[in-house]
């Protein structure tokens, strides 16, 4: 479980493909530090697992399933990648809720600075488009953000100069993928009130 809080901006040091994966290994001093063989690891909002850790490096194995699904697979040697550890039991969560599975892939439509932040419109599946309501949460290549208006194929957010400095957000431009997962609780309630309405 995480809370969308990016704790570095890290970066892809190698990439291995692999017949149906790939093998990646990312610099990260923060998260690194500590961790071990199995350990979760969010790299652009996917959870992944540590399967080695040497020095400020980790490896990390992703399934095809996770490179059709996210956009993962378009990270190359040198990309800039967002990172988090899983959250600690009791711990404040800063953000809300993420689990680290991604819904979908967006694309950055826009971006419109202003003198203090930078609104940014980002386009949204249409199998995801029930999920994200004004105000409400969603996670954008591992960032908790708020949504300030949400349309019928996308949805914006502002972006305050600490997450332009410190997260993958600062750098993608119009035309790049970012990995998207909605409100987890607004998926649980779907699914509750589905099955109540049909078993009336």
């Amino acid at each position: 479980m995480f809370t969308g809080i990016v704790e570095e901006l890290g970066e892809v040091t190698a990439v291995e493909t692999l017949d149906d994966a790939c093998r990646f290994r990312l610099r990260g001093p923060v998260v690194t530090e500590g961790a071990k063989h199995g350990d979760s690891i969010a790299v652009n909002g996917v959870c992944l697992t540590v399967v080695e850790h040497e020095g400020d490096e980790f490896t990390a194995d992703v399934m095809a399933e996770t490179l059709n699904r996210s956009s993962l697979g378009a990270l190359t040697v040198g990309s800039r990648v967002n990172l988090e550890r899983p959250m600690a039991l009791g711990a404040r969560l800063g953000g809300h809720i993420v689990q680290g599975h991604v819904d979908g892939t967006g694309e950055i439509l826009e971006r419109k600075p202003s003198d203090h932040w930078e609104i940014v419109k980002i386009s949204l599946p249409a199998d995801l488009t029930r999920y994200v309501v004004e105000k409400g949460s969603i996670t954008v290549d591992g960032i908790s953000l708020t949504v300030v208006d949400a349309g019928p194929d996308y949805f914006t957010v502002s972006l305050i100069p600490t997450t332009l400095a410190l997260t993958t957000l600062g750098l993608k431009q119009p035309g790049d993928p970012v990995n998207l997962e909605v409100d987890v609780v607004a998926k649980y309630v779907e699914r509750l009130l589905g099955t109540r309405g049909a078993a009336q």
